[in-house]
């Protein structure tokens, strides 16, 4: 039977002025704010104002006006229904 060499593993520490950046993709993205905007209850991004989280759900409602549009206050844990407005009457 033959004797086989003993092998040495090396193994590399990682630097620790080394930072891994942090990875940002579907399942998390920056927070800009705590006003979300919620389209079919599916958080789509944030705003730092309900003014501007409002006009983009309003933009959105317009465009696809099937879809449930709403604004989720993370502060206060409110949920406003984004709503078309009603037309005129002649």
């Amino acid at each position: 039977m033959a004797v086989r060499p003993q092998s040495k593993t090396i193994t590399k520490k990682a630097d620790p002025e080394e930072t891994v950046p942090e990875q940002l993709g579907q399942k998390r993205r920056p927070e800009k704010g705590p006003f979300r905007l919620q389209v079919d209850r599916q958080t789509k991004d944030s705003f730092a104002t309900f003014e501007e989280a409002e006009a983009t759900g309003l933009a959105i409602k317009k465009r696809h006006p099937i879809v449930q549009v709403s604004v989720y206050d993370t502060v206060k844990s409110e949920n406003k229904i984004i709503e078309l407005p009603a037309p005129e009457p002649s």
